[in-house]
């Protein structure tokens, strides 16, 4: 919070920030993602409510996971070379994700 303040996220628990200058720069890190700077302005007894997202959803993991295990396994009884390098796609998918795009990969949204 405007460069000098952090506070620690937990899962499913709200955080309940003051802001003392209007407007604040809010922005979330991982410690390796950081999120563009977010501009908050606000009125007076007016809360805000934000959600903090990644680009990976859970489902996206798993459906990557199923495809990379049948894929290999297709290439792996077949003997089909082209299968078992197809079925590494969905992990090159992710690290592309994860260190190419590292300024969209968390998100703040509004709720």
């Amino acid at each position: 919070m405007n460069g000098n303040t952090i506070y620690p996220l937990t899962r499913n628990k709200p955080v309940v920030i003051d802001m003392l200058t209007n407007p604040t720069k809010l922005v979330v890190t991982d410690g390796f993602h950081i999120t563009r700077p977010m501009n908050v302005t606000y009125a007076k007894d007016y809360a805000r409510y934000f959600t903090i997202v990644c680009i990976i959803e859970d489902a996206q993991l798993i459906i990557g996971f199923i495809i990379t295990v049948v894929l290999y396994f297709m290439g792996y009884t077949s003997g089909i070379i082209f299968l078992r390098l197809l079925s590494v796609m969905p992990v090159f998918y992710f690290l592309f994700l994860y260190y190419i795009k590292r300024k969209d990969f968390i998100k703040i949204q509004p709720v």
